[in-house]
């Protein structure tokens, strides 16, 4: 049973009294913007199915701070997200190297983006996209495998990353038709154009995020409007192939076919568990990944959306069942998975993704994920299995159109030689308290962001997560964020 929780009495006070002192701010904020909001793009009713959209557009109708063309060949945007999170202290019979801080602890993260991109020609586009991210969050990251903060910046091999600015995407993509039947496309920082074939072949090839193309959610992928959870916005048992910050080298293919698509990509994998460098030699180091979706309205005329995900990664991957035997028969003092690393081994999983539409304005999401768990957590989490199931409302229901609010549950667990390799005092990337007292991590959060004014947002966010890292021993444990983005 992941539910209910229990929340000790002094913890409830302190996360009750800072959250009560945030939502009094961002109310207090969005009564002072005074605007009536435009709709999400891409959802909601249309304007001429809106009553307050009716009359001239009006400069806070914008979520953006400035506009974007349909019809310039080259794009220019950029985000900023700062996220400010807080925790009281919990309780914890025990601490280890990677354990989620205990003492009460606040911690701010920044990323900054800009992104542009060229069109070529109508079917050919140039993506290249600068970021500067800090903050590595409270715990240094650590401690849980649904962390709390999608931006903050993770530690390799415990040396914190530089904090200059760098070369987040780099990629080019080609659209081959395959019909001279169009539609209507949304363009944005990733898709610069605004119609395409609906049957047709897209390709990318370079540098970008695993996750801007697989196991998306409408719901449950944006960590700067809404969650902010790892295994809420993203499927913690999908190990997918990155570096530490994030990205991967790579070419990904699409077909898309009307009410369904398949996409697969081939994308280098970390030389390391949650390495910054990428192994080039493919031969050895790799990953697959293969996703079907199928969009309709099968549910009462409703649009919904099903993802099924598969992914084969091949690495220089430690093997919990080997270290442990080497501790065992007293060959390390405790079990230690790098010593076990070869190269050649696997790690593969599936997933399963969903989104549906209740009304123009309510939708809920859910995702189920399996791993084999064999060998090493390497690129996301440390999570071999997962349940997630969520909704989210969007603002035109009172009046407030991109203001969007939602929550999500989710259950995270490990398979048993992972879970004896960290009651014996293991360390993975993410997780090693010394010792392990098991129970399934279990994680409910909560949101409400208010637009401002133009490209301006500000939330309010609580977690609570009930045995973090899986310990029984160690909380639960109640986090409160405040977060601030831009969209220019």
């Amino acid at each position: 049973m992941f539910w209910p929780f229990r929340l000790r009495p002094r913890s409830l006070r302190l996360a009750l009294t800072f959250a009560g002192a945030c939502a009094g701010l961002l109310l207090g904020l969005a009564m002072a913007a005074g605007v009536s909001e435009a709709q999400m793009p891409g959802s909601g009713p249309t304007p001429s199915s809106d009553p307050d959209s009716s009359g001239p557009p009006k400069p806070s109708d914008s979520v953006t701070v400035f506009p974007h063309s349909d019809t310039k060949r080259w794009w220019i945007s950029g985000q900023a997200n700062v996220v400010m999170q807080w925790h009281p202290a919990f309780y914890a019979q025990y601490s280890g190297p990677n354990s989620l801080t205990n003492w009460e602890q606040s911690a701010t993260t920044h990323v900054l983006t800009l992104n542009t991109g060229y069109q070529l020609t109508h079917t050919t586009e140039v993506i290249a996209d600068l970021e500067d991210g800090t903050g590595s969050g409270i715990g240094n990251a650590n401690g849980l495998a649904g962390y709390t903060n999608l931006d903050s910046v993770r530690l390799a091999d415990g040396v914190a990353l530089s904090r200059e600015p760098y070369l987040a995407q780099f990629m080019l993509r080609q659209i081959i038709p395959l019909s001279g039947e169009h539609e209507d496309s949304d363009r944005d920082e990733l898709n610069l154009a605004t119609s395409l074939p609906v049957r047709r072949i897209d390709m990318r090839v370079g540098k970008f995020d695993m996750e801007d193309f697989f196991d998306l959610n409408t719901w449950g992928s944006d960590s700067h409007l809404q969650f902010l959870n790892w295994t809420v916005d993203g499927n913690g048992a999908y190990d997918y192939a990155a570096d530490t910050r994030g990205y991967t080298d790579g070419a990904l293919v699409e077909y898309d076919d009307h009410w369904w698509t398949v996409r697969f990509a081939e994308a280098m994998m970390p030389k390391t568990a949650n390495g910054r460098y990428l192994d080039a030699d493919i031969a050895r180091a790799r990953a697959e990944n293969l996703e079907l979706e199928a969009r309709g309205k099968r549910i009462a005329h409703r649009a919904g959306t099903v993802r099924l995900l598969s992914y084969l990664n091949h690495g220089n991957m430690g093997n919990y069942e080997d270290s442990i035997r080497e501790f065992l028969d007293g060959k390390s003092p405790t079990p230690e998975i790098i010593a076990t690393r070869q190269q050649g081994r696997h790690k593969y999983g599936f997933g399963l993704n969903f989104e549906q539409e209740i009304t123009p304005q309510v939708g809920i999401f859910g995702r189920l994920g399996w791993s084999d768990g064999r060998n090493e957590s390497f690129a996301y989490s440390e999570d071999d299995r997962t349940v997630e199931f969520g909704g989210l409302a969007q603002g035109s229901l009172w009046h407030r159109k991109n203001d969007r609010a939602g929550v999500a549950l989710v259950g995270n667990g490990i398979v048993a030689a992972h879970q004896q390799y960290l009651a014996l005092g293991g360390l993975g990337f993410v997780l090693g308290d010394g010792a392990l007292t098991y129970g399934h991590e279990r994680i409910a959060e909560a949101f409400y962001t208010a637009h401002l004014w133009r490209g301006f947002f500000a939330s309010y966010d609580f977690q609570r997560i009930d045995n973090p890292g899986y310990n029984q021993a160690r909380g639960p444990v109640a986090v409160s964020t405040l977060r601030f983005h831009t969209d220019f």
